[in-house]
């Protein structure tokens, strides 16, 4: 019997130590992945950035110049994208987490559109944002106010934001309702017992502790967003353009499709590989930063909250009141 145990136990730690080693190799590789595309990226890129690169916008055929314009089109397309997904992700998470009944088939039928829309390839938003926000309800928006005169019914700023909006909902949706989930039920339950509103516990008691969650999934859908190229070619991205984007229904530049069209488009591949690297790079420092930003903002939140919820947990003297 005492054999039998002893064998076991060393069956166990040679498991232990396999997916140790297949652990660490998994993480290894990933590290050198990202670490590869990074060096090449900083290496052909860090050269060409500068002050004038990015200020200007591109010139010559597309073989000089800087970027200005396809910053200040991602810049307008993430704001406008976040102004359009936060409240429709936010509000969706809180109904499901919140107000649904989980056994209720419309519970399970919205649950369902979230699995499958997060699961739809990128180029099917590119037909839907096409066909839907600038065919139908572009030229819808002509014919009643403009008398068929082409101001929304062509790809627009307007329509790349929505159709990003869609594309990016169901990480909102997920991150806010598991931030959600992560608070204590029994705090609802006090609330109530004390003849609280549901909406006003949720809105002042539920929220402020969610805070960090939602703002996780608002930052991973940014970066996304920033970052999609399919979505946008023929809803609202423009091959040159410039001048900057005043208006919703203007088109405009994005770093991801300039990156795409100076990698496929260019007459001269020498000459425009050094814009290619400096674009990629500007652009991995905006998604990096996003993701930076969102980090430090979530350690700050959930210091805030830890402090808090031990003022509130520490015992009080007479001192106190």
């Amino acid at each position: 019997m005492a054999i039998r145990v002893k064998m076991g136990k060393a069956v166990q730690k040679v498991e232990d130590a396999l997916l140790y080693l297949l652990v660490g190799l998994a993480a290894f590789i990933l590290v050198a992945m990202l670490s590869l595309v990074v060096g090449v990226t900083v290496r052909g890129g860090l050269p060409v950035l500068s002050w004038r690169f990015l200020t200007t916008p591109p010139s010559i055929g597309m073989t000089a110049g800087g970027i200005s314009t396809a910053i200040f089109g991602t810049l307008a397309l993430v704001i406008l994208m976040t102004l359009a997904v936060v409240p429709m992700g936010v509000l969706t998470a809180i109904y499901l987490a919140e107000y649904a009944d989980r056994r209720s088939p419309l519970t399970r039928a919205i649950r369902e559109a979230v699995e499958t829309l997060a699961s739809v390839p990128t180029i099917v938003f590119w037909l839907f944002g096409l066909g839907f926000f600038v065919q139908f309800l572009g030229r819808g928006i002509d014919s009643l106010f403009f008398r068929g005169e082409l101001n929304y019914g062509q790809p627009a700023l307007i329509w790349s934001a929505l159709t990003m909006a869609f594309l990016t909902v169901p990480v909102v949706i997920v991150e806010t309702e598991q931030a959600l989930s992560f608070i204590p039920g029994e705090q609802r339950l006090a609330a109530y017992s004390l003849g609280v509103s549901r909406w006003y516990t949720v809105s002042r008691l539920i929220l402020p502790q969610a805070f960090p969650g939602i703002l996780s999934g608002t930052i991973l859908a940014l970066s996304r967003g920033a970052g999609e190229v399919a979505p946008i070619m023929f809803t609202g991205a423009a091959y040159y353009l410039p001048y900057l984007p005043t208006q919703p229904n203007d088109q405009f530049m994005e770093l991801g499709y300039h990156i795409y069209v100076l990698a496929t488009q260019s007459p001269d591949i020498e000459l425009t590989k050094p814009l290619l690297f400096g674009t990629a790079l500007v652009l991995l420092l905006l998604t990096f930063s996003l993701n930076l930003v969102a980090l430090l903002i979530r350690r700050a939140m959930f210091q805030r909250l830890a402090r808090h919820r031990a003022r509130q947990e520490s015992p009080r003297t007479c001192e106190d009141f």
